[in-house]
C-alpha cells in the first residue's frame, strides 16, 4: 500500500474525468475559438458574480497576472507573512511587477481589519513604497489550511475602499473554505476585485487555475497573461477536466476534511508529536518534539510507504493533505498504522 499525502496536487484524473476531456470540444484558444475553454470560464464567471474569468496554465501565473494588474512597478503589496504570493511563487511579484511586500504578522496566515489599516503606507509620504494591493489566500496553506472570517475580510474591503487599494482572494482551496464554511462564490466575488481560482488541488484537475475580475480591472489580463507565456492553443481538453470537477468534485472535499480531522486525532497522542494545529480542511501541519530526529521519523514512514511533506513548512514542522486519490482503503491503512508505530 503506497500512501502520498504530500499535497493535494499529485492527484490523476478518475476514468470519467479522462473521458470527458477525451470528448471535449476544442479549438485555437488563442484565437479565442475553444468552445470548452469559453465553457469554463463562463461557468466560473457566473458562479462568483464577475464579468471576466480567464483559463491559466498555473495558479502561480493566475495571481501575478492580478498583482500586475493592480500595482505599478515600484508599489507595494500587503498580504500575511504565510502568503502564498510572497513564500511560494519564486519571487515573481519583484520579478515581473518590480513591487515589494509588506508583511503582516496575522494568526496562521490570516490578519484582522487593525492590522492592514496599520500597514497602509500614508499616500503623502514618498518616502515610502505605495501601497496599492491587498492579497488574502484562503484557505491559508501555511497556515495549516484555516479559514478566514467572511466578516472580517468584509471588514478589510471597506478599509481597502476608503483608502484606494485593490483587494485580490488567492483562492487556491477556496473550495475547501466554502464547502466548510458553508458559503457561496458569489460573496466572494461581491467582496473582491480579482479572485484565482484553483482546479488542480482539493478538485483533481491535472492543470488549470481561473482570474475572475470585473471588466475595468481585467481589460489588460490577456496581454499579460500571453507575455507570462500562458497563452494555450486546445486548452479545451484541460477546461473540460475543470467543468468535470465543478460539477461533481466540490461537495465530496467534505470527505478530505474529516479524513483529516481523524488523522490529527491519532497525531496528537504520538510521542514524537509536540502540537497539531486545530484542523479545519483538509491539510494537517504537526510539530514534532525536538528531542527526536526529525530523519528517524522520516525513515520510519518511509519503510510504510507513507509519505508527509517533510520540509515545506520549516524545521520542525510536517504538513499532511488529504485529497481525492487518498481513498478509505488508504486512510484505514494510515490510521492503524500510526496506531501501532513506534519511534
Amino acid at each position: 500500500m503506497n500512501v502520498d499525502l504530500r499535497s493535494d496536487t499529485i492527484t490523476i484524473p478518475s476514468k470519467a474525468m479522462l473521458s470527458a476531456m477525451l470528448s471535449a470540444k476544442v479549438g485555437d484558444d488563442v484565437y479565442g475559438e475553444d468552445p470548452s475553454v469559453r465553457e469554463l470560464e463562463k461557468k466560473l464567471a457566473a458562479m462568483f458574480g464577475m464579468d471576466v474569468a480567464m483559463f491559466f496554465p498555473s495558479g502561480t501565473m493566475a495571481n501575478q497576472t492580478a498583482i500586475k494588474l493592480h500595482t505599478n512597478p515600484g508599489d507595494q503589496v500587503i498580504c500575511d507573512k504565510y502568503s502564498h504570493v510572497y513564500n511560494y511563487e519564486g519571487g515573481a511579484g519583484s520579478f515581473t511587477s518590480g513591487v515589494s511586500f509588506k508583511l503582516i504578522d496575522g494568526e496562521r496566515g490570516m490578519f484582522d481589519s487593525n492590522q492592514l489599516l496599520e500597514s497602509i503606507n500614508p499616500k503623502e509620504f514618498y518616502h515610502s513604497p505605495l501601497s496599492s494591493l491587498v492579497v488574502i489566500e484562503n484557505t491559508t496553506n501555511k497556515g495549516g489550511g484555516a479559514c478566514w472570517d467572511i466578516g472580517e475580510i468584509k471588514n478589510i474591503r471597506k478599509i481597502c475602499k476608503e483608502n484606494h487599494l485593490g483587494l485580490h482572494l488567492d483562492g487556491a482551496r477556496i473550495w475547501n473554505a466554502l464547502v466548510k464554511k458553508e458559503e457561496k462564490p458569489l460573496e466572494y466575488g461581491d467582496i473582491f476585485d480579482t479572485v484565482s481560482v484553483c482546479l488542480s488541488k482539493g478538485l483533481g484537475c491535472p492543470i488549470g487555475s481561473v482570474l475572475l475580475g470585473k471588466q475595468e480591472i481585467m481589460k489588460k489580463s490577456i496581454r499579460i497573461r500571453k507575455i507570462l507565456g500562458g497563452a494555450m492553443r486546445q486548452s479545451g481538453y484541460l477546461a473540460a477536466a475543470g467543468i468535470f470537477a465543478l460539477e461533481n468534485n466540490i461537495k465530496r472535499l467534505a470527505d478530505d476534511h474529516l479524513r483529516a480531522k481523524e488523522i490529527g486525532e491519532k497525531l496528537i497522542n504520538m510521542s514524537f508529536v509536540k502540537k497539531v494545529q486545530d484542523i479545519e480542511t483538509n491539510i494537517i501541519v504537526f510539530e514534532i518534539d525536538k528531542s527526536v530526529k526529525k530523519d528517524i521519523i522520516i525513515n520510519a514512514f518511509n519503510k510504510l510507504n507513507i509519505l508527509f511533506d517533510w520540509h515545506s513548512m520549516g524545521t520542525n514542522k510536517i504538513r499532511i493533505v488529504t485529497h481525492i486519490n487518498y481513498t478509505r482503503e488508504k486512510h484505514m491503512y494510515l490510521l492503524d498504522s500510526l496506531e501501532t508505530l513506534k519511534i
